[in-house]
């Protein structure tokens, strides 16, 4: 029960506008002052634990996903090579840093890079893109930019091989070199992308455990001299965990599995990778898009039980080594209709929430800007609501995270981390699919809310506004309101809170 009866009438009706009034309204709250200073640590995430891809065939140009909204049926779309020189580009990703950034994705597994000096008009045989020289150099001078360390894979198809069908490490061998040339490096590469789907990843016809295991032992070899720094990852799964079991149609389809691949050369790796989509989109065949689940608790935790299937192999072959998720979004192959609006939002924080705490190291999403799941609209670079979600993310959430606050009740999940850079502040997020709630409050703060009307508009506002970013790179409609003591949660939003007076003794 409100005790406080001058603020009665905002609680109850937890609006936006009821919200900003609440600033004023700061009281003493129902929780002890102790509740968030003595919240313990309970993991500890990479300082770029959110991170994005940027698909290699953004970088070369090609046929990607094409948006929704187009010609009828239409599954890809050719589009340019993305400008990254672009400065509201820019500046959009510079607000996401520090992070890692993933240059991969299924069109890297074929894509051609010459060599200093050779022109080509089309792509040699056993590939099917060409990534000129420039274009690598100039995502190196992006990812400097914009404080993003570069991940990466190396082509997987025939033209990638020897006579007897091996990898040959020549092309990573040319992307390593020019990275460095460019004044930067490669941090960490997998092998291939999504090996344990070779019939869909351009790989040899018949690919199988026992040719990834020889190449793997090349890969080892070949960084462990021309790249002994660079830390090796993988081995990269999909297709496996909560959306689809491995089956006998899966072996029938040539898919592999993950702890094969694993098994055939344990304790090799830095980094154990893997892939997760809570869905296959509408694109390539699946069954309308879930989107009257998309506040379910179903739809919510599904990305636990890939964290839970993954994370025991790298317990088995990989121990004690970092787990990254390293591609993810609501849907694979682009996305549904719903995923650039504010409904996908409540994913995508929950499951940052939910994985830092079973310390998944690095969440990578997909992508910054192409196709309905990126972060910005890649025609007009317009930021969607997971973008703001993500700036907010970046500004409350640091590096080491809290256990759960107390629960409120309702539909509401909360989580805290330290906040980053300052001692002993906490920040908190509380992802409200439910009716209105209260939140009790033992510091005074700034919150960010974000709401949605209609729930899948893709102009969510943040305490009333809706945020722009300018050409010139300069935000707006992102000021954070003071709160203190109870603060309403609206129903079906977001919330971010920064309280740095907490005094958490794990956060010092």
């Amino acid at each position: 029960m409100n005790r406080f009866p001058a603020c009665q009438g905002l609680y109850k009706s937890a609006s936006l506008a009821a919200l900003l009034a609440l600033a004023g309204c700061a009281t003493q709250s129902g929780h002890s002052s102790g509740v968030f200073s003595a919240l313990p640590r309970v993991a500890q995430v990479d300082e770029r634990f959110q991170s994005y891809n940027v698909e290699m065939v953004e970088i070369t140009g090609g046929r990607f996903w094409a948006p929704y909204g187009g010609a009828k049926g239409e599954m890809y779309r050719m589009r340019p090579p993305t400008d990254l020189t672009d400065p509201r580009l820019m500046a959009m990703a510079r607000l996401l840093g520090p992070a890692y950034i993933r240059i991969s994705g299924t069109w890297a597994n074929s894509t051609y890079l010459p060599a200093e000096g050779e022109t080509v008009s089309a792509p040699p045989p056993g590939f099917n893109q060409i990534l000129k020289r420039d274009q690598w150099t100039g995502l190196v001078k992006f990812a400097r930019a914009v404080d993003a360390k570069i991940v990466t894979s190396f082509p997987a198809s025939p033209g990638a091989r020897n006579a007897d069908g091996s990898w040959n490490p020549s092309q990573a061998q040319r992307l390593l070199d020019l990275a460095r040339q460019a004044g930067g490096e490669i941090h960490s590469a997998e092998l291939f992308n999504e090996p344990t789907i070779p019939p869909h990843g351009a790989f040899p016809k018949g690919y199988k455990v026992d040719d990834f295991a020889r190449d793997f032992r090349i890969f080892r070899e070949w960084a462990g001299k021309a790249a002994p720094k660079m830390k090796l990852a993988g081995a990269g799964g999909t297709a496996e965990g909560s959306m689809m079991k491995h089956s006998a149609q899966g072996d029938a389809m040539g898919f592999l599995q993950s702890e094969d691949l694993l098994k055939a050369n344990p304790g090799s790796l830095d980094i154990v990778s893997y892939h997760f989509y809570g869905n296959v989109s509408q694109r390539c065949g699946s069954p309308p898009s879930l989107k009257d689940q998309a506040l379910s608790d179903d739809w919510l935790d599904r990305t636990l039980l890939d964290e839970a299937f993954y994370a025991a192999l790298r317990d088995r072959y990989a121990p004690g080594k970092p787990l990254w998720l390293n591609e993810t979004a609501q849907a694979a192959c682009g996305g549904s209709p719903w995923a650039s609006t504010f409904l996908d939002t409540f994913r995508y924080v929950n499951q940052m929430g939910v994985l830092a705490r079973k310390n998944v190291a690095v969440i990578a999403h997909n992508t910054l800007a192409a196709s309905d799941y990126g972060l910005i609209d890649q025609d007009t670079l317009t930021p969607r609501p997971n973008f703001w979600a993500a700036v907010l993310w970046k500004r409350t959430m640091g590096a080491t995270v809290l256990a759960a606050p107390p629960a409120i009740g309702g539909k509401v999940r909360l989580f805290a981390h330290c906040l980053p850079a300052r001692k002993g502040g906490v920040g908190l997020v509380a992802v409200n699919t439910g009716d209105a709630a209260e939140l009790p409050l033992a510091n005074p703060g700034q919150a960010w809310v974000m709401t949605g009307a209609p729930i899948d508009t893709r102009a969510a506002q943040v305490n009333g506004v809706v945020p722009l970013i300018a050409a010139d790179g300069k935000v707006s409609g992102l000021d954070g309101v003071k709160v203190a003591g109870r603060m309403a949660l609206p129903a079906q939003s977001v919330t971010f809170v920064s309280m740095p007076s907490t005094n958490n003794f794990a956060c010092r």
